[in-house]
């Protein structure tokens, strides 16, 4: 009977101790929640606005800004930091190394159950914003040749001079996942170029087609550059969602109905606007993240 009274008084304790836990976060006092982001204008954007939003709704939060993409899943496993702004796709494919998928609903609820039994880890509500692989076009090529989707691409791809970043044509999700899926592509021409001014490159005329992100800042001007849907879907989806240690879950169960609210604001379109605020418009992202946040409470 004693040792049963001290079980029951043991678990009792523990959850007064999270009540409290989660009373101390929201009053200010006590451990914050402790938001990390990975070293890219994109995360570091969505990161803040998640800091916003459960400021905004009375937690005390400490941000972990930019922490490599090698090194952030380490970081929460091993209870550095709370959470974080995650990608299906790198979830799926880096993380947990299982076969590829294509379709946004399998790769997502994989994710969800699989760091749930090995990390004990919780992939809240997905946004619809995807941050996948892409071919961009000078705007004026597609016009001239029709191409709206990698499929137009493939049968204009020797009219085109390919601009490469290299290890996207050896990579096996680069152009040999593309061969395999929609044929050869015999470019007119085909050099490497720094990623950092494919957009320099386009836009000059001096090559016609690049790899791109589907989010990238410089895609919001569709007067110069056209963003082509995959239409054999080969590339996994990469969608934005909020991943939370479950023990921070529990300790403030208000935290997830937060942060749902806000991945149900954002969609690509959103997030290649938000891009483009911070890498064209060279606005700080704390600044971009506040505007954001403002129109959307």
């Amino acid at each position: 009977m004693k040792a049963s009274l001290s079980r029951t008084a043991a678990v009792a304790l523990t959850a007064l101790l999270a009540l409290s836990a989660a009373a101390c976060a929201k009053k200010g006092g006590g451990q914050a929640v402790r938001i990390g982001s990975k070293d890219f204008t994109e995360n570091m954007v969505v990161s803040e606005i998640y800091a916003l939003a459960l400021e905004n709704a009375g937690y005390r939060v400490e941000r972990v800004p930019a922490i490599a993409g090698s090194l952030i899943h380490q970081a929460i496993t091993d209870k550095q930091i709370d959470m974080y702004p995650e990608y299906t796709g790198t979830g799926l494919l880096t993380i947990l190394k299982l076969p590829m998928e294509t379709d946004p609903l399998k790769v997502y609820d994989t994710v969800k159950s699989e760091y749930e039994k090995r990390f004990k880890i919780t992939w809240l509500d997905m946004s619809s914003a995807n941050d996948s692989q892409g071919l961009v076009v000078r705007a004026e090529a597609a016009r001239r040749y029709g191409i709206a989707a990698i499929s137009d691409l493939q049968k204009r791809a020797a009219e085109l001079r390919f601009c490469s970043q290299g290890e996207f044509d050896a990579r096996a999700d680069g152009l040999p996942a593309l061969i395999a899926a929609y044929g050869p592509f015999d470019w007119k021409s085909s050099r490497v170029y720094d990623n950092g001014i494919k957009y320099d490159v386009l836009a000059n005329g001096e090559a016609d087609v690049c790899p791109a992100y589907t989010t990238e800042g410089q895609l919001v001007n569709t007067d110069k550059f056209t963003l082509l849907e995959d239409d054999k879907h080969v590339w996994p989806p990469y969608n934005l969602v909020p991943i939370v240690r479950d023990e921070t879950l529990n300790a403030g169960p208000g935290i997830a109905g937060v942060l749902n609210g806000v991945s149900k604001r954002l969609d690509t379109a959103t997030l290649t606007k938000l891009n483009a605020e911070v890498d064209v418009d060279k606005r700080e992202v704390s600044d971009v993240a506040s505007d954001f946040f403002k129109s959307i409470k």
